[in-house]
């Protein structure tokens, strides 16, 4: 398939910066091409209207993006990570302030009510307790999940966290600690503070509920003092 290239979006974001540019000459700077027939300005700007501007294009998946002449796989993957990166960032610029557990609850609540199996996410926070970064370490079945204290660990250590805090669901709606939990609550407390890197707690929720093993003082409440 001839490809052919477009310089317009280009000329213009270095005259007047990507900030004045419009949706559609953005996307022609991500494609770089079209294709015989329809050049990138012109395939950008179908693909705007087809999808029902950008908000719709941002919903499209990986998938029917890739069916789409024109695009094909890699396109379409850089599309797609273009628009995860742009959700990332705009989360990154948020920065959750988690001072105590019912903030922690607050957030998890909003990721983990309704998931039907048990997900362990990891808040690497700064000094202030605001969230630099989270990640979902490990997912398993209904009862449990099988996790390595180096998985939360490693986490925070690689996104230079101060502190971090551990939280996951209980799909039962029984947010109380099982014995593997405490263990393992217990094991990576010892781990963090061998590193400089202390776990602030770790919090267990159901919908509408939340248990602190910090709280409850069943782990190492004297650490921090």
């Amino acid at each position: 398939m001839t490809m052919i290239h477009a310089c317009g979006a280009r000329e213009r974001a270095r005259e007047v910066g990507l900030r004045d540019l419009a949706d559609s000459e953005l996307l022609a700077l991500l494609l770089g091409t079209g294709v015989a027939g329809e050049p990138v300005g012109q395939l950008a700007a179908a693909l705007m209207e087809e999808q029902g501007g950008l908000h719709g294009l941002a919903r499209c998946g990986f998938g029917a993006l890739a069916e789409r002449r024109g695009l094909g796989t890699a396109r379409a993957m850089r599309v797609a990570a273009a628009f995860e990166l742009g959700r990332r960032a705009a989360v990154a610029r948020e920065l959750p302030w988690v001072p105590d557990s019912r903030a922690v609850s607050e957030w998890a609540h909003g990721r983990l009510d309704g998931v039907e199996h048990e997900e362990l996410w990891v808040l690497a926070v700064d000094g202030q307790q605001r969230v630099r970064a989270s990640r979902r370490v490990a997912a398993g079945g209904l009862h449990g999940l099988l996790v390595s204290v180096r998985d939360p660990l490693r986490f925070a250590l690689r996104e230079g966290a101060s502190a971090f805090i551990v939280v996951h669901n209980h799909p039962s709606g029984d947010p109380s600690p099982s014995t593997e939990d405490l263990r393992f609550t217990e094991q990576l407390a010892r781990a963090g503070d061998a590193v400089g890197t202390p776990l602030l707690d770790h919090v267990i929720v159901s919908p509408g509920r939340h248990r602190s093993l910090l709280d409850e003082g069943l782990f190492g409440r004297d650490r921090a003092g």
